[in-house]
């Protein structure tokens, strides 16, 4: 959090918070949320400028709830979600990079959904493969150690669905079939990949993708 955000917090501690006008796209593209948009369920204009940008991704959080909000000065603005808190890319010089600028260093955990989307997790991070970037990802997917096809992929993915990292792990034993992808990280690692689903990928990280007020805070 930067300096000036911290001490605005502590001068104005009390500030309502906000909600709903602050969105996160798959593509780890921050939207303005106007009324407009709000009431028709709309993604919001994209915000382009770079100094409100790198505002907001340094001042990136998320409270005990597991609501991911922007820290305003003295306010915190919540995010609506459209997939993970974070959304990874890939870099020719850093490997794999999250939305906000910060490099992924380490995967402990990749995921493969029904709707073909590539979930990361580090620890407490959770992020989406931007859509754009899957293909190289997959690229180097093989399955039990021989290259896999596409077809091959879904085969895969068809075996036996899986919601929960719990799941997964029966899964790939229920198979006897083991996906892994080479991911470019600041040091080149393979890793098996689970089958995963995003709703309960993020009810197990304990994160909302629509944050709402208080019940107290509402009233």
């Amino acid at each position: 959090m930067d300096d000036l955000v911290q001490a605005a917090l502590t001068k104005w501690p009390d500030v309502p918070h906000c909600y709903g006008w602050l969105g996160l796209d798959a593509r780890g593209v921050w939207r303005m949320r106007d009324a407009q948009a709000q009431e028709h369920n709309e993604a919001g204009d994209k915000i382009r400028n770079a100094a409100l940008l790198g505002f907001i991704n340094r001042n990136y959080l998320h409270d005990q709830q597991g609501r991911w909000y922007f820290q305003n000065g003295p306010q915190r603005v919540y995010v609506n979600l459209e997939a993970t808190p974070y959304i990874a890319r890939t870099s020719p010089d850093l490997g794999l990079l999250l939305h906000t600028g910060v490099a992924m260093d380490e995967v402990t955990a990749a995921y493969l959904t029904q709707a073909g989307q590539l979930i990361l997790r580090a620890g407490d991070t959770l992020a989406q493969m931007d859509d754009r970037d899957l293909a190289a990802c997959l690229a180097s997917a093989s399955i039990d150690g021989k290259p896999a096809s596409d077809e091959a992929l879904m085969t895969w993915l068809a075996n036996r669905p899986a919601t929960s990292s719990a799941e997964t792990t029966e899964s790939t034993e229920a198979t006897g079939t083991t996906l892994s992808i080479t991911l470019a990280t600041t040091r080149q690692c393979d890793i098996n990949v689970q089958r995963g689903e995003l709703v309960a990928l993020m009810q197990e990280c304990g994160y909302e993708a629509r944050p709402q007020p208080d019940q107290d805070a509402a009233k």
